[in-house]
């Protein structure tokens, strides 16, 4: 396609037109379509490969022919032998071309008919093309190279030399490897870098890279154009070491490429707990909680002094339940995140670790209120049982009483975290018993009423009492008449001012269990609290109808009131 009918002039591009695109249109080979509705054809001549199509921006390689309706060529690239490039939807070819081209697969081939509108409108293309002519072009995409503008305000533009691998893209933790080279506009190279590692959050050079590696995959590479706003600006970068001086409102020129990350993570919600992978592990599993694990590690203090080694230099790896407390709470929440064989480095905050009082470890004592880290490796777990792992009933009853017996060791150790966890557990090996025999039915039943129980017990600790009345719910369908249930139901109630309900439930605790002391010491403070309440509201409406009274007399002199202080006075 020449030159001087390829561009259109500006005064052709019509804006709204770029956003009439269709949903991809399918064809069966010889079938014809019509694309959008301003006219243009589509008839498939040859399938392409995959489902990519290209998008706006992206730089696409075709060969095409064109021809008039009545056959005459006006243009063919396959004659110079030549394919023509240029970027899609950016106006740099006919209107028709922009949208056709969008709707084709790699290695395509298709014969696009194009009324004057979308093609050269009433001048045409003189000599070759007449005024208002519709246009056919055979045309066949060979490839494209997808360019995007990450930032979507026109600041950085992607174009994709090489493919990376898998999906996953580096977050803002992660800690990146790079090799990049940065040119002006006129091609001079004013910085390069190879094998540069640094935080994605804290980023590189200028701000371009820490946006651009958000988007990229392991191993790929690509060119960035970068805006001065992403770049250096109004200010300008001095020249520096290798680097060369970067003027002011400079454009530049990125090649990038992203050679590796370790993915940083924070293991609790607080970022007390940090883990950096340092080598992946196998496969998707990885421990539960009460997993049997075997680990190498390495413990530093922040200033590198090693208070333990395990699995290093002849010594034994550690071996330990996960969740069980035989660890510092920080190794215990990170190793259930790990796979076999993964390597990590744990940065574990006082909290986590030794807490206030510090600890004497096998090669050094832990000073109070230290942040440590840990190199470990999990060698190998074996996971805690699941319900479906099971093969009896009885295997999945005798399971549930350890884990009610474990949640009251740490429900009586005023840990009441970890014994939800028991206790959710051991109800979720019995949640379904209709294989049960009668006898196992009932063992079922009055564990589930156990640590129902326990954990709203737990959740009232925990002032969640939301979960704490579904929990004494549940055990009120199964036994309606279970006094502990109403008792703590009427406690979450009261916590969350539902007095009303609160009562309802100690009066029919009290018609079940007369003499219980602790239900009767709670309907003190349920009369107590509705007292209080009573007295909040008296005041409140009280101070309301006086607000309304002193508003009546201020108005009683004026004659428009005189009705209402009549109604007053009555």
């Amino acid at each position: 396609m020449d030159e001087d009918f390829d561009i259109p002039a500006a005064d052709e591009m019509n804006e709204e037109f770029m956003d009439d695109i269709e949903a991809p249109v399918t064809l069966k080979v010889g079938e014809e379509k019509e694309i959008g509705n301003q006219g243009l054809k589509k008839k498939l001549l040859k399938e392409g490969e995959g489902w990519d199509t290209p998008e706006s921006g992206d730089e696409v390689e075709v060969h095409y022919t064109g021809t008039l309706l009545d056959g005459t060529q006006f243009d063919s690239s396959r004659d110079r032998g030549t394919p023509f490039k240029f970027t899609l939807g950016q106006g740099q070819v006919i209107k028709g071309w922009d949208l056709g081209i969008k709707t084709m697969k790699k290695g395509e081939n298709a014969l696009f008919t194009i009324p004057a509108d979308l093609a050269y409108g009433e001048a045409g293309s003189p000599p070759t093309i007449p005024p208002n002519s519709t246009l056919q072009f055979d045309v066949q995409l060979l490839s494209w190279v997808s360019v995007k503008d990450i930032c979507k305000d026109g600041g950085i533009f992607k174009k994709i030399v090489k493919e990376g691998e898998k999906w996953e893209n580096p977050k803002d933790l992660d800690e990146v490897i790079v090799n990049y080279e940065v040119q002006l506009e006129d091609g001079t190279v004013v910085a390069k870098a190879d094998g540069v590692e640094f935080k994605v959050e804290d980023g590189h050079f200028c701000p371009a890279l820490q946006k651009a590696v958000k988007t990229m995959k392991k191993g790929e590479k690509v060119i960035l154009t970068v805006k001065p706003e992403y770049g250096f600006g109004e200010k300008g970068k001095p020249a520096s070491g290798d680097g060369g001086p970067i003027p002011t409102n400079a454009t530049l020129k990125i090649t990038l490429e992203l050679l590796s990350w370790k993915i940083v993570t924070n293991i609790t919600d607080d970022k007390k707990v940090i883990k950096k992978i340092l080598k992946e592990g196998e496969g998707y599993e990885r421990p539960n909680e009460g997993a049997v694990v075997q680990v190498n590690l390495i413990g530093k203090l922040q200033d590198g002094t090693v208070f333990i080694k395990r699995g290093h230099d002849d010594t034994d790896p550690l071996d330990f339940k996960a969740d069980e407390e035989q660890v510092i709470d920080g190794i215990d929440k990170a190793v259930m995140t790990m796979k076999k064989g993964e390597v990590a480095l744990l940065t574990i905050a006082p909290e986590y670790a030794f807490g206030s009082t510090g600890s004497k470890q096998e090669l050094a004592v832990v000073p109070p209120n230290a942040t440590v880290t840990y190199e470990i490796e999990l060698n190998s777990f074996i996971k805690d049982k699941e319900s479906w792992d099971m093969n009896t009933t009885q295997e999945k009853i005798e399971a549930a009483g350890k884990k009610k017996e474990e949640g009251n060791a740490f429900f009586k150790a005023g840990k009441y975290l970890k014994a939800v966890k028991r206790y959710e557990k051991a109800a979720k090996f019995i949640e379904y018993d209709t294989n049960f025999e009668e006898d196992e039915k009932k063992q079922a039943k009055a564990l589930k009423i156990t640590c129902n129980l326990n954990n709203a017990a737990c959740q009232l600790k925990l002032k969640d009492y939301k979960q704490a009345e579904k929990l004494c719910t549940k055990v009120l369908e199964l036994e309606s008449t279970n006094v502990k249930a109403l008792y703590r139901r009427a406690q979450a109630y009261i916590n969350v001012a539902d007095l009303d309900l609160a009562e309802i439930d100690i009066k029919k605790a009290l018609e079940i269990d007369p003499n219980n002391k602790d239900v009767k010491l709670e309907y003190k403070v349920l009369k107590e609290k509705i007292k209080e309440y009573n007295k909040k509201d008296a005041k409140f409406y009280g101070n309301m109808f006086a607000k309304m009274t002193k508003s009546s007399s201020n108005k009683a002199g004026t004659k428009e009131s005189e009705p209402m202080s009549i109604d007053s006075k009555a």
